[in-house]
């Protein structure tokens, strides 16, 4: 006889216990949780950031700032060209977690530090803090950049540096769309490409017609298109276009000098790979209205600083995402067991662990070195060729090796890493886009070349710095002789420039740890990235190496 649903056993929901799964990692702090970036701010005369960084980390690694990330990369960023009425409007909505963490980055200075504390070691102290808000969510990154590079460019027209710095400078986040002399704070876009021409910049088709005067700071009416307008809901952009003096540079507001909308239409946003918080346009300038900023016929060398800058924060925010994978690659492997003992203890997964950790480490004490050289490069000329052969060089090496770092530390974390919850997908998808960003690799690699033809001494002064290692380590020493014979054979050096500044990243990084990293850190970095005999993949560290050691420095919860 059946039972009556009266009598029946309730139906047991859970058949099992969750266990065996990492906690997420939040409320840790990401500034002091990596040991390699504390040393390395305090070495490269940042040291007195260091509370300020501390306290930030700490809301960077908080469980609120991390829900926000995630939102901000949930709810993308939807264009509104019309409103309901049918006017143009031209605006991107952002949900508030993206503006909860512009926000963020904006009461710390990220945007403006260097140049609203001006001392030594203002660089790395903005590196400091960039390197954390990074593991949030590289979204934000891209306005706040271009607001922070647009300075040098701004400055080469003091009239128009006098009437927009303020604003630039202010550190009170305010996302309305609406003139910018309403406004508490201002942020600055780029739109530079153009369909048919990309990096090539001077194949340009917009163009530029003054409305009177011509020269630095006078009106012009732009008509054209761009390809890329980064963060178009910005306040004003750096633009190029064609003035009757050839090539030139203008600073393009929003809403025009008498208060009315500029002539600046989005036509849609790029459906992008990574990134996705952040808003990518495509637009149309329908006459736009535009200062000249600089010389006519002299926009890329008054864009020039501010693209260099903006390639500082790329190797800063590649950094950043290869620490942001390791650290929950490392995390994922402390909680997880596997036959019988934890993932981190196993020493096939220990070796992989080390491996990717070093190369954060490398990573970190290269684009923390050429912090150092945007500070010292003013007034010194050996110090500012240094900067300028180095940023190409950190650059194009930690962007190329950011995502095969992601995708290894994915790995790490089996199917789970797979899984969109697991925040995984979303660094991968990421990893890319500063290699691609002002500048791919190819574009680096033939500014290198550029700068070193042009003087030679540049090349002097990058060896000089690697030449502070000299005796540390024969392999090292071999190595810098290598590279030193082969740019002395100047044959196919365009075929072979990728080769080179890979080398000439690596025995830099290499000359870096021998002098500051652990024991443990250098020689493994010295037996796999250095030794004729080194591996391909990550995990392939040779015995000797303390790899233990190392997973235990790089362990974000460790500190």
């Amino acid at each position: 006889m059946n039972a009556s649903p009266a009598s029946a056993s309730p139906a047991p929901f859970e058949t099992h216990s969750v266990d065996n799964q990492a906690r997420p990692l939040e409320d840790y702090n990401v500034f002091l949780g990596d040991k390699a970036l504390v040393e390395a701010v305090e070495r490269e005369g940042g040291s007195w950031i260091r509370d300020r960084a501390t306290a930030f980390g700490a809301r960077c690694g908080g469980a609120a700032t991390i829900r926000d990330a995630e939102l901000a990369e949930r709810f993308s960023p939807q264009l509104k060209t019309h409103d309901r009425f049918g006017r143009r409007i031209d605006e991107v909505e952002f949900h508030p977690s993206y503006h909860a963490l512009m926000a963020l980055a904006f009461d710390e200075g990220i945007h403006a530090l260097p140049w609203t504390e001006p001392r030594p070691g203002a660089h790395v102290a903005r590196a400091a803090l960039y390197i954390p808000f990074n593991q949030t969510n590289d979204g934000p990154a891209c306005p706040l950049t271009m607001t922070f590079a647009s300075i040098p460019a701004l400055r080469s027209t003091p009239d128009i540096a006098r009437a927009w710095e303020p604003r630039i400078l202010a550190s009170a986040y305010d996302p309305a769309a609406r003139p910018v002399e309403q406004k508490r704070a201002a942020t600055i876009g780029m739109a530079m490409t153009e369909k048919q021409g990309g990096s090539d910049v001077r194949a340009n088709t917009s163009r530029a017609t003054p409305l009177g005067n011509r020269g630095p700071g006078s009106g012009y009416e732009i008509v054209g298109h761009k390809w890329f307008c980064s963060a178009p809901m910005c306040d004003a952009f750096l633009v190029l276009a064609q003035a009757p003096g050839g090539l030139s540079c203008f600073l393009m507001p929003r809403w025009r000098p008498d208060g009315t909308r500029n002539a600046f239409h989005i036509q849609r946003l790029k459906n992008k790979l990574g990134n996705r918080s952040n808003a990518s346009s495509e637009v149309e300038l329908h006459g736009a209205f535009g200062w000249l900023l600089g010389e006519e016929g002299r926009g890329v060398p008054t864009i020039i600083e501010m693209v260099r800058h903006t390639r500082l924060d790329c190797a800063l925010g590649s950094t950043a995402v290869t620490r942001h994978a390791v650290a929950q690659a490392i995390n994922h492997c402390r909680d997880r067991t596997a036959f019988g003992r934890a993932l981190i203890a196993q020493p096939l997964m220990t070796n992989v662990l080390a491996d990717l950790a070093v190369e954060s480490e490398a990573a970190t004490v290269l684009s923390l070195r050429v912090a150092r050289a945007f500070d010292e490069q003013e007034g010194d000329e050996d110090k500012a060729r240094f900067a300028r052969i180095v940023t190409p060089i950190a650059k194009y090496w930690i962007c190329k090796r950011t995502p095969a770092v992601a995708y290894e530390a994915l790995e790490c974390h089996g199917g789970n890493g797979f899984v969109e919850d697991s925040i995984m997908p979303r660094l991968y998808r990421d990893s890319p886009v500063n290699s691609v960003w002002e500048g791919s690799g190819n574009v680096q690699c033939l500014d290198l070349l550029r700068a070193v033809g042009r003087d030679p001494a540049t090349l002097a002064t990058y060896f000089a710095e690697v030449g502070l290692a000299k005796g540390r380590d024969p392999r090292l020493d071999a190595f810098v002789g290598a590279l030193k014979a082969e740019l002395a054979d100047l044959s196919n050096i365009e075929t072979r420039a990728r080769r080179l500044v890979e080398r000439l990243a690596l025995a830099l990084q290499a000359a870096l740890l021998v002098q500051h990293a652990p024991a443990a850190v250098a020689e493994a970095f010295l037996a796999s990235r250095i030794a004729a005999d080194s591996g391909r993949a990550f995990g392939t560290l040779p015995p000797g190496v303390d790899t233990a050691a190392i997973v235990s420095r790089a362990d974000p919860l460790a500190a």
